[in-house]
């Protein structure tokens, strides 16, 4: 079934990212770290390291650096105990925005958090007040051209619950969080690869934002993603250039 244009969004998303490549390698290797210590080394029974270390992997991280990150996870982290805390609050004009941290002092993080909200014009809420807006679910993104057909053939085989395709030709998959994996392997295995692949929180509802608000929007978003102890960042803007 068909969804309005999302695609540019998408693009302007994922290079964002890319410009913030050292950025996201520190998040990566936390990431790694603290999914190894929670749940062993072992990739076959840590689904949680396992996506770590796929997103390490498509990010051209180096397999030593990989393998140091797992280490120190299984030994220890030399002390310090991350503790995950999810913060949640409004952007502009009302857009939704879910902050996920991994952080040593709670107390830094909530300051530096609610400093970045006031500052460029949003509001942190409490808990809860956001995220009943938003799906935990595995995504995945297919550039126009790719083959819609054989993209739901194979995506619902595996155990996919929804595929969507846009105004220009992108097409989204969608499924639950347990069986990521195994939908992630089945279009791997099929040659589908995707252009985005992880287990997100997706808005149920999306707030687009133009000019001022747009450029305003992206500046509360920057400040967030730049603090140290952020992870991941949702929201239900979609910034239209």
């Amino acid at each position: 079934m068909a969804g309005h244009s999302k695609w540019a969004n998408i693009q302007h998303r994922k290079n964002r990212q890319d410009e913030k490549r050292g950025k996201l390698f520190t998040r990566l290797i936390k990431e790694i770290t603290v999914a190894a210590r929670m749940g062993g080394g072992d990739v076959s029974a840590n689904p949680r390291l396992r996506l770590a270390i796929d997103k390490a992997s498509d990010a051209n991280m180096a397999k030593d650096t990989l393998q140091r990150a797992i280490q120190k996870g299984i030994g220890g982290l030399d002390g310090v105990n991350y503790e995950e805390i999810r913060y949640e609050g409004y952007g502009i004009a009302g857009a939704s925005v879910i902050v996920d941290t991994l952080t040593d002092n709670r107390v830094r993080t909530v300051a530096e958090v609610r400093h970045a909200f006031s500052k460029y014009g949003g509001n942190l809420g409490t808990d809860g007040s956001v995220a009943f807006m938003f799906r935990h679910c595995g995504q995945f993104l297919f550039a126009p051209g790719t083959s819609e057909d054989k993209v739901m053939e194979v995506a619902i085989e595996a155990g996919a619950d929804d595929v969507v395709t846009d105004d220009e030709g992108g097409i989204e998959v969608l499924c639950e969080p347990p069986i990521y994996a195994q939908v992630k392997s089945a279009l791997e295995q099929a040659g589908l690869k995707a252009e985005v692949a992880e287990i997100t929180m997706k808005p149920m509802n999306e707030t687009v934002l133009e000019g001022e608000d747009a450029a305003r929007m992206q500046k509360l978003l920057d400040a967030i993603e730049n603090l140290d102890d952020v992870q991941q960042v949702f929201t239900s803007a979609v910034i239209d250039e």
